[in-house]
């Protein structure tokens, strides 16, 4: 078992050994202390090219997360996303002996349940590894099994991760616009998932119910009497390659008519059923001697609510009709936000690559270039964009490669157009409308039926003094002027009054006679003050 210091020390030495000591130093100042770092990697290799070695010989756990980093083409630099998709997740197989507690775990008896399996695996990956065996009854399988101890090294590495994405986002302040800390979380919530095979085998069913209605689409049984946690056991699939066109001329299939049933089939999932397979790499698109095309490898699946469900169908139909305006509003609905200043540019720019790729004749550029382009926009902009939409135009763009292959005729706007006005024809958008009309009706008459209830709940805390009302004056400074004004002229006000009485009881009390001094002055304060007075009646009622 490898310890949580022994596995920062493995990580340490990987990243100095591919030329990262510069940023290793940054996380742990200490570390050209540590004997056990030597730099050995290859001086000319670029530094992507580094990154991506230095992320497979970490093993499964980065290897993934590199995987799943390779989908934000919106956030990370294109050469990275080039590297990052070259990542293998091959790895050499466990021996048998190693596994086969798993079976028994799951299964018990072996001898009672299968009829023979082949110790030698079909498929070896960083998390499991795939076996063809035989059922008592004959029924020929795939046993997909989970590596013995890979869950505990995950949560392990998962941890490092947060770790060093948070020290990422605290050394390195420009980096946050990568949302590091985000991808870290978005990576550990999804291979947590694909870690469950029970949830595999239950997205390939609920699959294979949506895709009922597309004919030669399919996926395999999935056999739960023997599944468990960490075995799944469903039916084996022979075929080839999804984008085998000689292998596909040679069973007498029509590659065209296949490229055409999987784009049909994703449409569906994404736009129609809001789950779609996220795997859809050629090795995971099998095609049978009769032809069907059958989905394999579940454990990434994209889920979209209903209503973004209808903001996705918006987003596609603003590319393929160049509709900036519907595009922007479309942003806005998925929580994109913009700031304002930046607003007319990134108009222009969207408006500038749409109409780049409009100009383009069939053949000439396919849909993964534009989308390429429109990415490298919103990386431009810092524009955060849900994981879900680009795992969404991941599926589409690597969909329409394997349709370039198959056809190369493909044009991603002569397929897709159709099926747009097919989905208008059978009301699917209108039907979506339909549902949040009555969603925010329902909603209004919840908010009546409580008001009473609100109202009774307020007057009790008025009753008791708890209630606490603040008022926001729009002009303030008008408000103050006033006030200063009212307050001024009562000044005024009390003065001239308090002169002329002072001034009065002088003249009167008097004893030297008019022509004192003393009476003089009162005489000459009670004069002024008289007129200041009428001069204060006089310019109020003026104004």
């Amino acid at each position: 078992m490898v310890t949580r210091f022994r596995r920062y020390k493995q990580i340490a030495d990987v990243l100095w050994k591919y030329g990262f000591g510069i940023m290793l130093d940054e996380f742990l100042p200490s570390v050209r202390n540590w004997r056990f770092m030597q730099r050995h990697f290859p001086q000319d290799l670029p530094v992507y090219q580094r990154m991506r070695l230095a992320l497979e010989e970490l093993g499964p756990t980065f290897v993934k997360f590199g995987q799943i980093a390779s989908t934000r083409t919106e956030i990370l630099p294109p050469e990275l996303i080039r590297e990052l998709q070259k990542l293998q997740d091959k790895v050499a197989p466990a021996p048998f002996s190693e596994v086969r507690s798993v079976f028994e775990e799951t299964c018990g008896d072996l001898s009672c349940v299968f009829r023979e399996i082949d110790e030698n695996p079909v498929g070896s990956a960083s998390i499991a590894m795939v076996y063809r065996a035989v059922l008592a009854s004959g029924t020929p399988v795939a046993l997909k099994v989970q590596r013995p101890g890979i869950a505990a090294i995950i949560e392990k590495d998962i941890v490092i991760l947060q770790w060093l994405a948070a020290r990422v986002e605290a050394l390195f302040p420009a980096l946050k616009v990568y949302n590091p800390r985000g991808m870290v979380e978005d990576f550990a919530t999804q291979i947590r998932k694909e870690l469950d095979f029970i949830r595999d085998g239950k997205n390939a069913e609920r699959l294979s119910r949506n895709l009922k209605g597309i004919a030669g689409v399919r996926c395999p049984k999935i056999y739960w009497e023997f599944t468990g946690p960490r075995l799944l056991v469903m039916e084996f699939i022979d075929g080839v390659r999804g984008d085998d066109v000689e292998a596909l001329r040679r069973m007498g299939h029509d590659p065209k008519k296949i490229g055409k049933a999987g784009f049909t089939a994703y449409m569906k999932q994404i736009f129609e059923d809001g789950f779609f397979h996220g795997d859809p790499h050629p090795g995971n698109l099998l095609v049978t001697a009769r032809g069907d095309l059958v989905f394999l490898d579940f454990g990434i699946v994209g889920i979209i609510r209903p209503e973004k469900r209808w903001v996705f169908t918006n987003l596609l139909t603003a590319i393929v009709t160049n509709d900036i305006d519907l595009m922007l509003r479309s942003f806005e609905k998925l929580g994109i936000g913009i700031r304002p200043e930046d607003m007319d540019s990134l108009r222009d720019d969207l408006y500038i690559a749409l109409m780049d790729y409009s100009e383009f004749q069939l053949g000439e550029v396919n849909f993964s270039q534009m989308v390429n382009e429109l990415t490298a926009v919103m990386r431009r902009y810092s524009l955060l964009v849900p994981m879900n939409l680009m795992l969404m135009l991941k599926v589409v763009m690597m969909v329409a490669d394997v349709g370039v292959v198959l056809d190369p005729g493909f044009n991603f706007n002569r397929y897709v157009e159709p099926y747009l006005e097919d989905l208008a024809a059978r009301d699917v958008t209108a039907q979506e409308m339909a549902n949040r009309v009555r969603r925010s009706a329902t909603t209004a008459v919840e908010g009546l039926v409580e008001l009473p209830a609100n109202l009774n709940a307020i007057l009790r805390r008025f009753s008791s003094g708890s209630l606490r009302l603040e008022m926001v004056e729009t002009d303030l400074q008008r408000l103050q002027n006033a006030m200063d004004k009212s307050t001024d002229k009562i000044l005024v006000g009390l003065i001239v009054a308090a002169l002329v009485i002072g001034s009065s009881l002088v003249i009167f009390s008097s004893r030297d006679g008019p022509a004192s001094v003393a009476n003089l002055f009162a005489t000459l304060v009670y004069i002024s003050a008289v007129v200041t007075g009428f001069y204060a009646l006089y310019h109020s009622f003026r104004h």
